[in-house]
């Protein structure tokens, strides 16, 4: 049985007007069908208010700033509301320690004040609490008093930014709360002994937009529309994640292909090679309405993560959108957990002389029929079942 005629409060790692759909908006959207939803903004700070004061960032936000207010911005979907706290102040920068501690109870305070403002205002008497990944404040639910309370584990914890504070928040988090759900096998194993009531529920994919790919009438992404094919391509973050010695093979290995990386970079961690290599093309970040017209002109595309204990955590969102698009998708084996939801419709590989093969059978060997198999694949993988299955089981744990 599904959620019904709840109140639910959730906060998630983003805005709720990110330029890149989350996880954590899309099940906010989704709970909404059947409950009202009131979904907790990434907390702006005073830095963030400086930095962005003439930009629609701030220009959405800043009547809210009152802090004896208890207006929610209405969203476009039915029973979903957003909650804008007032400005919070910047900390993370400092060490784990007595001061940040004592100024993240001030900072969570904030948004404890704003939140109850509008359970009183709204007469909401019992309510579900979900904190989705935002592990910088993990003592919110002990403010609010919610009557169950879920942690939505959705990735490891890997940058120093995240790190610092995140370690110790994290653990407040999954061994205070009622329930976890993690999206991938290795994080439910790293949660279970925390928590017993932890369970594994993956992610999935908006196939809604990424089938887009398969009109006709839509156009190749203009970026990459008049590049020498095949297109061996990758849409997301260019970061650690990123198998870059598998890539330099390769790419070397391959030079009558044009291999695409379509999103934002962070450079430290990417090599010299790899911006200076001709047959690779960076398009740098792209909107997420441009994904589908991108991953259109691809031929063949790409999930090209190295294998560690991080990656084994990744239950990637555009593994499905590629599959949702119809494309043919070469892969590392980064988590073997993977091959039960793609059955034999993706190619994972252990190195790269493997996933040079793989690319070229694709190329040579790909017809229809394979391509209704990842279709289908892909249509048992969308955020609708994933959401009545989060919901369904948050709605079979509640208390009586």
């Amino acid at each position: 049985m599904l959620l019904h005629d709840k109140y639910i409060f959730i906060i998630g790692p983003a805005r709720f007007d990110a330029p890149i759909e989350t996880t954590t908006y899309t099940i906010a959207r989704h709970l909404a069908k059947n409950n009202k939803v009131f979904y907790i903004d990434y907390p702006i700070t005073w830095r963030d208010c400086l930095k962005y004061w003439k930009t629609d960032i701030v220009k959405k936000r800043k009547s809210f700033f009152n802090p004896f207010s208890s207006e929610i911005l209405k969203s476009q979907v039915n029973n979903l509301d957003i909650i804008i706290t007032p400005p919070l102040v910047s900390i993370n920068f400092l060490p784990e320690g007595g001061l940040y501690r004592l100024l993240l109870k001030i900072n969570e305070a904030i948004i404890i004040k704003r939140v109850k403002r509008v359970i009183r205002r709204n007469k909401v008497a019992d309510f579900i609490y979900i904190n989705s990944f935002n592990f910088h404040y993990p003592d919110i639910a002990k403010g609010i008093k919610p009557f169950f309370t879920v942690y939505h584990c959705v990735d490891p914890l890997v940058i120093a930014h995240d790190t610092r504070h995140g370690i110790v928040s994290e653990e407040i988090l999954v061994t205070g709360s009622d329930m976890v759900i993690c999206t991938s096998q290795q994080l439910y194993k790293e949660k279970k002994p925390l928590n017993e009531h932890t369970f594994f529920v993956p992610n999935a994919a908006d196939i809604t937009h990424s089938s887009k790919a398969l009109q006709n009438d839509l156009p190749v992404h203009e970026a990459i529309a008049h590049l020498k094919r095949p297109i061996i391509g990758y849409f997301g973050n260019i970061e650690r994640r990123m198998d870059y010695d598998l890539l330099k093979e390769v790419v070397a290995s391959n030079p009558d292909k044009s291999f695409v990386f379509a999103g934002p970079t962070s450079p430290e961690f990417i090599p010299e090679w790899f911006f200076n290599t001709p047959n690779i093309y960076l398009t740098g970040a792209l909107p997420y309405n441009q994904m589908p017209s991108m991953v259109k002109g691809f031929d063949i595309a790409l999930i090209p993560f190295k294998k560690d204990d991080v990656s084994a955590t990744i239950f990637p969102l555009k593994l499905f959108e590629y599959l949702g698009a119809g494309k043919p998708v070469v892969a590392t084996n980064f988590n073997p957990d993977l091959r039960e939801f793609t059955q034999d419709t993706v190619t994972y590989c252990n190195n790269a002389t493997a996933f040079s093969v793989a690319i070229n059978e694709a190329l040579l060997n790909d017809n229809e029929q394979r391509k209704q198999e990842r279709l289908h694949i892909a249509s048992q993988n969308t955020w609708e079942k994933r959401g009545n299955e989060l919901s369904e089981l948050i709605a079979s744990h509640l208390p009586a």
